[in-house]
C-alpha cells in the first residue's frame, strides 16, 4: 500500500490544526466547555507547534518512494497517533474531560495510526 494517500490526508488535517488559531475552542471542542488556564493555552500552542511540523513534515515526504526519510515520517506518524488516541481516551474514561469531538478525535487518530502501520509495513518489505 503506498503512503502517498496517507501522508497528504495527515498534511491536509493536522496543519491547519497545528495552528491553533483559537486553541481555546480546540480545547473546548475536545474536553469539554471548560475556560482553560492560560498556562494550558500555551502548552496546548507549543503542542500545535508539534502537530504543524507532522503536518509539513508528512506534506514533504507524501510523494518519496520508500527513503528513509519517509520511513522515518510514517513511524513518527504511528507513534503520535497511538500516543494522542491513549492520552485522548485517558482524558475520557480517567479524568472523566469529554467534548462534543473528543469520541471521534479518538476514532480518527486510531484509524489514521492503523492506516499508518498498514503502510508502513508494506513500505517497509517492499
Amino acid at each position: 500500500m503506498r503512503p502517498t494517500p496517507l501522508l497528504t490526508v495527515t498534511a491536509l488535517v493536522e496543519a491547519p490544526t497545528g495552528l491553533l488559531l483559537w486553541p481555546a475552542l480546540v480545547v473546548a471542542l475536545l474536553l469539554g466547555p471548560r475556560q482553560p488556564q492560560p498556562e494550558s493555552l500555551m502548552i496546548a500552542r507549543v503542542a500545535g507547534a508539534g502537530v504543524l511540523g507532522i503536518g509539513v513534515a508528512c506534506w514533504a515526504a507524501r510523494r518519496d518512494m520508500r527513503s528513509p526519510a519517509q520511513l522515518g515520517v510514517l513511524a513518527a506518524v504511528l507513534i503520535y497517533g497511538v500516543v494522542v488516541a491513549a492520552v485522548l481516551v485517558f482524558a475520557a474514561v480517567a479524568v472523566r474531560m469529554v467534548g462534543i469531538v473528543l469520541w471521534p478525535a479518538i476514532v480518527f487518530h486510531v484509524a489514521m495510526a492503523v492506516w499508518c502501520g498498514v503502510c508502513s509495513r508494506a513500505t517497509g518489505e517492499r
